[in-house]
């Protein structure tokens, strides 16, 4: 049976992962997978070899905090290579980690297929040199990478962005609504805080601060919990707002389609929400040590994917110091107040279903990884 290590450091690696594996299990041939990975890789027979939650870490200080922890695992990692001499290595996006390890498993002979690239186009641009030389292939996801990877002739595909099959509305507004108990007269306002503990921190208490500028008698409050989100922790940090608020826990994709307007932390919810169509506005904001670093490196002057992609300025972005109940809530209604702003940003961001549909990202990696396995 052929053996194929995984390595998928965060929430949304690990969710385009298991897409993939669903995609391999279908097919019928029998591989053994193995690796780093969360819940959902483990539902399609993937076994893990370290606690995922312990992955989830943002920020270059918060990183070096957490680096004695990251040398334990690479040095398991090797371990592991040198034991069961894998037949493939798939490492999905998580760049801190997995470009160490493509470096040990080229180095070991062990072919590495690199799923959603590092964004080496934003910073750490010397980054493409080391794909080139520790990988054999290159599935990405965002169009305009092509152009770098061919530059440097790099064998790579593009697969098409996960988000486009993984983006299911299983309700109806009306039903949605009954679920969770909201007004359909009122407008619904949407907050997502991140999937990550460190970014839920900081974030919820500045939502709380924005909610309460609203009128509760005009506006439903929905605040979306990622599942990698501790219950008690969350539900702590709930406590500490008296607004009415509606938790969302299954149903985001439901929550970012009816929502008429929607708070958004930087990350791949921001493209899952463009995709989606709904307006919105993007916040970050990161430890001041790490910010203060990342301006001295991030080489784009926009931190929003779906502002990235479009290669233009059509979603609000507030970053650091920016983000305030003030802020928030000025964009929120300098947007909700004037539908012509308003459907404007809702034409730009079809776009966004234009450029990353079309293709089964699942189904055209699957296809790389069983020509890979084949050779």
């Amino acid at each position: 049976m052929k053996k194929i290590f995984w390595l998928a450091g965060e929430n949304s690696g690990d969710l385009h992962a298991a897409e993939v594996l669903a995609e391999l299990n279908k097919r019928g041939k029998q591989y053994f997978h193995f690796g780093i990975g969360g819940k959902k890789m483990e539902k399609q027979n993937f076994v893990s070899v370290f606690p995922f939650e312990k992955f989830s870490v943002m920020g270059f200080f918060e990183v070096l905090k957490h680096l004695p922890f990251f040398l334990k695992v690479e040095s398991k990692i090797k371990e592991i290579f040198l034991k069961e001499n894998p037949d493939l290595v798939i490492l999905v996006d998580y760049p801190g980690l997995n470009m160490r390890v493509a470096k040990m498993a080229s180095k070991m002979g062990i072919p590495v297929l690199y799923y959603i690239c590092p964004q080496f186009w934003a910073w750490k641009r010397k980054r493409i040199y080391d794909l080139k030389k520790y990988t054999k292939h290159i599935a990405y996801i965002l169009p305009f990478e092509k152009d770098f990877l061919r530059a440097e002739n790099i064998d790579s595909t593009f697969v098409g962005h996960p988000i486009a099959e993984e983006i299911k509305i299983e309700l109806s507004k009306e039903e949605f609504a009954e679920k969770y108990s909201l007004d359909l007269k009122k407008k619904w306002l949407g907050f997502l805080p991140g999937s990550r503990n460190t970014e839920v921190k900081k974030m919820l208490p500045v939502y709380f601060e924005t909610i309460e500028r609203f009128d509760g008698q005009k506006f439903e409050f929905l605040v979306s919990k990622a599942e990698t989100i501790d219950n008690v922790f969350f539900r702590g940090i709930m406590r500490k707002s008296s607004a009415k608020i509606k938790i969302i826990e299954q149903n985001n994709y439901e929550m970012m389609k009816y929502c008429d307007f929607l708070v958004v932390t930087s990350g791949t919810a921001t493209l899952e929400t463009a995709f989606v169509g709904t307006p919105f506005i993007i916040v970050y904001k990161t430890s001041a040590i790490s910010y203060e670093i990342g301006k001295r490196i991030v080489k784009i002057n926009k931190i929003g994917l779906p502002n990235i992609v479009l290669r233009k300025d059509v979603v609000p972005e507030l970053i650091q110091n920016e983000v305030n109940a003030e802020r928030i809530s000025e964009e929120i209604k300098s947007v909700l107040n004037s539908p012509t702003k308003y459907n404007e940003m809702a034409n730009e961001l079809r776009e966004i279903r234009r450029i990353l549909g079309g293709k089964s990202a699942a189904k055209e990696t699957a296809n790389i990884i069983e020509k890979m396995l084949n050779e």
